[in-house]
């Protein structure tokens, strides 16, 4: 890659994207990882977005390094592939882990990189505090109960069952009304947006699918 590419609209909505990417990233790495996003339509001012650009001292605006344009030719000449980890050092001779990822858009053009960078010298004791649950830099991070399941009939069971049961058990519900309840908690868990959901869900509440139907279209 010579030269500067030329960036389409849809391009740099890809790019735009990877922003986010890049803040939740930094967010759950920590303190010990520097993250940057380059733009490749100009060399010049490439980063477009820094997490933790302390560690190097570069700022939105700072232009692509000499690693980064060595990548780009070997990808160019096909002696890599789209990404590359290697070790290395920053100016002040401190060691990192790091990698560049390329970013393609559209023709498959590569129109960025992704490189994120680990501070070897970063100490232990504030890589766990960063993945410690409610930390202390983190307060606002809560425990939650996440649960993981093999296929969707499994999750949907899954909501189904723990709504029915909230529902049931609440007295403040009246008999008649605690299918539509459980229906509506179901429709805002976005359960009725998987494929067949509404057959499976009167299946496991012993109703018709017409009575699910007209639950969800009083709801609308």
């Amino acid at each position: 890659m010579k030269t500067n590419c030329i960036l389409t609209e849809t391009d740099r909505m890809i790019l735009n994207s990877y922003k986010n990417l890049l803040k939740g990233l930094a967010d759950y790495l920590g303190p010990g990882y520097e993250l940057i996003l380059h733009n490749l339509e100009s060399y010049d001012k490439s980063v477009i977005a820094i997490a933790n650009g302390h560690y190097t001292g570069r700022k939105v605006g700072a232009p692509i390094t000499n690693m980064a344009l060595n990548i780009l030719k070997d990808i160019e000449d096909n002696t890599c592939g789209d990404n590359i980890t290697y070790f290395t050092t920053n100016k002040d001779n401190k060691p990192m882990k790091s990698t560049t990822i390329t970013i393609r858009g559209e023709e498959n053009k590569i129109i960025g990189l992704l490189c994120i960078n680990f501070y070897l010298d970063v100490p232990f004791s504030s890589i766990l505090d960063s993945f410690a649950s409610r930390s202390p830099q983190t307060p606002e991070t809560e425990t939650v109960n996440e649960e993981f399941f093999e296929d969707s009939h499994e999750l949907i069971t899954h909501l189904v069952n723990t709504t029915k049961e909230k529902v049931m058990n609440d007295s403040s519900i009246m008999s008649v009304n605690k299918n539509k309840v459980i229906i509506s908690i179901l429709h805002e868990k976005g359960v009725f947006d998987f494929k067949d959901s509404i057959q499976f869900v009167a299946d496991i509440l012993n109703i018709s699918q017409n009575t699910v139907y007209l639950h969800l279209r009083n709801l609308n």
